[in-house]
């Protein structure tokens, strides 16, 4: 019976540790980011990974990485099950924002800009979750 005591502590420092990712994520928005494109902002990110993944001027690990990520999240196998309410997402932001960080360390801001497809402020966004400062 200790390892169901064990597994419940891992478990429970797990969700504190998506739900405190999820509200910096929430607190590191830019203030001009509109609902609509805060909703558009999944699908621009999966548009992005695909174009990024097909550009063939990108070394071919970091193609590699975008293909892996995607599969990732078409996948219906998380980390966290999509029906948990929040936390079934906010895994799919904690990948995304780490193998984005690798890919823009690897292609650079300007691959980044090219194969955006959303506005402005979701660019932002995503720069933010790929470690990029605002004026970079």
């Amino acid at each position: 019976m200790e390892w169901v005591r064990v597994l419940a502590a891992v478990v429970g420092g797990l969700l504190l540790l998506w739900g405190v990712l999820l509200v910096l994520l929430w607190r590191w928005r830019p203030p001009d980011l509109t609902v609509r494109e805060a909703l558009r902002l999944l699908p621009d990110l999966v548009r992005l990974v695909r174009r990024l993944a097909a550009d063939r001027s990108l070394p071919r690990g970091v193609r590699v990485r975008l293909w892996m990520l995607l599969a990732y999240l078409l996948s219906p196998v998380d980390l966290v099950p999509d029906v948990v309410p929040v936390l079934g997402y906010a895994d799919d932001v904690v990948v995304v924002a780490l193998a984005l960080r690798s890919v823009v360390r690897v292609a650079g801001d300007a691959a980044l800009e090219r194969s955006w497809p959303g506005g402005a402020a979701g660019l932002a966004v995503v720069r933010r979750l790929a470690g990029l400062r605002a004026g970079t």
